[in-house]
């Protein structure tokens, strides 16, 4: 799978649990995620984040639309509550991996991400959180995958703990050019490591797309509240701080305002003031 190919691309993607009567959980969901990215999956609770990637995964269908992606054998995907056989020890949990996908099981890889930190003959049952999601991690990596999707991978893992698997895991997708879809509500960790992003809202792809293009498509202008006129651009938040105002504006190749600082936003910067325009709809809404 080269890096001009797709790894993941969803169609009008919708989904709702149970009859017609029930809200959709994801709703005319449409994007294309290139191969070799490291795509950070964002949105408030609720917005159908988890869905996307069961629907992914292929563990659910789809009420409507499609979603491609690489073979069943070629997919790995880390749920939440990290399901794994209790009764198994690590080591046997390792040994299911390697005999279930024989011709792609990567030994040296599961092992980096367990690092000597478990006993092979500790049971499942007897592992902590974050002991299970190291044995959940090194089961993904382990297959050796074209398409690794994770949901919340990291939320149960010490800031250590986090930062090092974190570290181990990005240098694996460079090294095999593994496609990755993470979601996560810990932005700054986004930040450092993604270079594509979806940012759902009520089941909806609010923002799509590379994060330097995304970045660079939109401003951050800083200036007197007092003086505030902003119908000029598309604002997407603004928020004032005593006399002084912010707001986050799409690129249209206007100037900044006389007496105005204009800068390009970070990631964690755009994605908070999405979020918070987000939330403001919906409490406008309701």
């Amino acid at each position: 799978m080269t890096t001009e190919e797709t790894a993941l691309r969803a169609e009008g993607l919708g989904a709702r649990y149970g009859g017609r009567s029930r809200p959709w959980a994801l709703r005319d969901c449409s994007f294309a995620l290139p191969a070799g990215r490291v795509c950070a999956l964002v949105g408030p609770n609720g917005a159908g984040k988890s869905t996307l990637l069961a629907l992914a995964a292929g563990l659910r269908r789809p009420t409507e639309g499609t979603v491609t992606v690489p073979p069943r054998e070629q997919l790995a995907y880390v749920a939440q509550d990290k399901p794994l056989h209790p009764r198994l020890s690590v080591a046997d949990t390792l040994r299911m991996g390697r005999e279930l996908n024989p011709d792609r099981w990567d030994e040296a890889a599961a092992r980096r991400v367990l690092a000597d930190a478990l006993a092979p003959d500790a049971l499942i049952r007897t592992l902590s959180g974050g002991q299970r999601t190291r044995v959940a991690l090194a089961l993904a990596l382990g297959k050796r995958p074209e398409l690794l999707l994770l949901d919340e991978p990291m939320a149960d893992l010490d800031p250590l703990a986090r930062h090092q698997l974190m570290g181990l895991l990005l240098a694996e997708a460079a090294e095999h050019g593994t496609t990755v879809v993470m979601s996560s509500h810990i932005l700054s960790e986004l930040a450092d490591a993604c270079d594509h992003l979806v940012l759902l809202d009520r089941g909806r792809v609010r923002i799509s797309g590379p994060v330097d293009e995304l970045l660079s498509a939109h401003t951050l202008l800083t200036g007197p509240a007092a003086d505030a006129d902003l119908t000029p651009y598309t604002v997407v938040d603004s928020r004032t701080t005593g006399r002084q105002l912010t707001a986050l504006v799409r690129s249209e190749g206007r100037p900044a305002p006389d007496g105005w600082q204009s800068e390009e936003p970070s990631l964690e910067e755009l994605l908070l003031a999405h979020l918070r325009a987000a939330a403001s709809t919906e409490g406008a809404a309701a």
